[in-house]
C-alpha cells in the first residue's frame, strides 16, 4: 500500500469546468458539496483506503526564521497558501493507477448548480523511507 495527498487547490492549476468560487455558491451547493466529500471518505474508509482529509481555513500566513533573536519574517513577495490550497485528502491503496481512479472520482464533487466541479487535483506520493545516501 502507498499513501497519496490528493490536493485541492483553489489556484495554481488549470481551471476547472465549473469554475465558480465556492463563496458564490448558495448554502445548498455549499452542503452537498461537503456531504459528497463525507459520503466519498466513509465509502472508502469501509475499504480501508481512507487515511484523512481536511479542508483549510481561508486565514493564513507564510512565517520564515530571519535569524536567531529576531522576530520571525511574515511577509513576502509570494502567493499566499489561502489563495491556492483548499484542502486534501490522503488515501493509502494499493496502485497508482487506483490513486488516479479516486482522484477523478473526487474531482467531480457537485458545485455550482450542482454540476461536477471537475476540479484539478495534485497527486502526490509520500515518501516512503528517506533516501539512503553513501560516500
Amino acid at each position: 500500500m502507498t499513501k497519496y495527498l490528493l490536493l485541492k487547490h483553489y489556484r495554481g492549476a488549470p481551471a476547472s469546468v465549473n469554475d465558480v468560487p465556492m463563496d458564490q455558491w448558495t448554502q445548498e451547493e455549499v452542503l452537498a458539496h461537503v456531504q459528497y466529500m463525507a459520503d466519498f471518505g466513509a465509502r472508502l474508509e469501509a475499504s480501508g483506503e481512507f487515511v484523512e482529509h481536511r479542508a483549510l481555513a481561508q486565514q493564513g500566513t507564510f512565517v520564515r526564521s530571519d535569524g536567531e533573536g529576531r522576530p520571525p519574517v511574515t511577509d513576502g513577495p509570494f502567493a499566499e497558501t489561502k489563495d491556492l490550497i483548499a484542502g486534501w485528502t490522503i488515501i493509502d491503496v494499493e496502485s497508482y493507477e487506483r490513486a488516479l481512479e479516486l482522484a477523478a472520482e473526487l474531482s467531480a464533487a457537485p458545485g455550482a448548480g450542482g454540476r461536477p466541479v471537475q476540479e484539478w487535483l495534485e497527486i502526490r506520493p509520500f515518501f516512503e523511507a528517506l533516501p539512503t545516501v553513501t560516500e
